[in-house]
């Protein structure tokens, strides 16, 4: 239990330090918001570039990883779908936001870290392949569903156009694509450029958690309890479950990318969850959920950590 304390500790202590630090008013929250968008704009999008051109392309484009990380989540999104949809009663985009926090992970601002400290390089291949699950399947079904439940006039591909129009000018997609071009090519950034990409890729880690940290200053989490133990119980425990299922279904050779895309699915859902939320007036419950989901996952990443070892 010490080992694995030692691999979370630091995790959450970086978290608390920009929590505090938000909180003590040495961050502001527009401070903190311009280190999420150096995170989003450069340091993650250097990262997946680094990643991808570090290993041979058959290894990084691994189709059993995709399909396995892919089934789990949407099997995760369909559970949690349904059951804010046909046992709790819940509207369209309700229940879409509800499968979409059950199953779409904070890949960049706390799984790549924790998965980073425990397998290594892995890390960048399976934060690249597991945003392709999660930006190209996982966000554009939910957020087609929930337009579709806020606008009764639209079409399914309207919305899903939208979505993916939106998604298109998505810094780390814009960089998997970058990457996957230059590997697929054999070519390499020149030394000085590549030099620049890696210190922006060191970067990513601990700012993405000093800045999830600050993001946690001042959300209201009122009286929302209910949805903030059903979609913390389907994010931290039944998505990495679902995982290493579709794991079973789909066999992965390299037990370090294995371990990396079931401690992905560990992390608490994405840091937009809230911003998301708004749009269909679930800011609330969206916000809730992410709190509370943060705190918990110290615990759940830490169980699975000592079940897996």
């Amino acid at each position: 239990m010490l080992a694995i304390l030692a691999i979370t500790a630091p995790i959450f202590i970086l978290i608390g330090i920009g929590f505090l630090a938000c909180r003590s008013q040495l961050v502001s929250r527009e401070q903190a918001a311009g280190m999420g968008r150096f995170v989003i704009t450069f340091a993650l999008p250097a990262l997946v570039i680094k990643a991808l051109l570090e290993r041979p392309l058959d290894e990084v484009l691994n189709w059993n990883y995709l399909l396995a990380f892919a089934s789990g989540s949407l099997a995760s999104f369909a559970i949690g779908y349904l059951v804010a949809r046909r046992l709790r009663g819940d509207s369209l985009s309700g229940s879409a936001l509800t499968g979409l926090g059950s199953a779409v992970s904070n890949s960049g601002f706390v799984g790549y870290p924790i998965v980073a400290m425990v397998v290594g390089p892995p890390a960048g291949v399976a934060l690249a392949l597991g945003m392709m699950v999660e930006n190209l399947l996982m966000i554009p079904l939910a957020l087609t569903l929930a337009e579709l439940g806020r606008q009764r006039e639209a079409s399914v591909w309207q919305a899903l156009g939208g979505t993916l129009a939106s998604l298109m000018r998505h810094p780390v997609l814009i960089a998997i694509s970058l990457g996957l071009g230059m590997a697929l090519l054999d070519v390499r950034p020149p030394p000085v450029l590549m030099r620049v990409i890696e210190m922006l890729a060191l970067a990513s880690a601990p700012v993405a958690l000093f800045v999830i940290g600050a993001s946690l200053n001042g959300l209201k989490v009122g009286t929302l309890y209910g949805d903030m133990l059903q979609l913390s119980a389907s994010k931290l425990l039944l998505h990495p479950l679902l995982v290493m299922g579709g794991f079973l279904l789909f066999p992965v050779a390299d037990p370090q990318l294995r371990l990396a895309g079931i401690l992905m699915a560990c992390a608490p859902m994405m840091s937009i969850f809230p911003i998301l939320g708004a749009r269909y007036g679930l800011e609330g419950r969206c916000a809730a959920a992410l709190v509370s989901a943060t705190v918990l996952s110290f615990l759940s990443i830490s169980l699975f950590l000592w079940l897996l070892h």
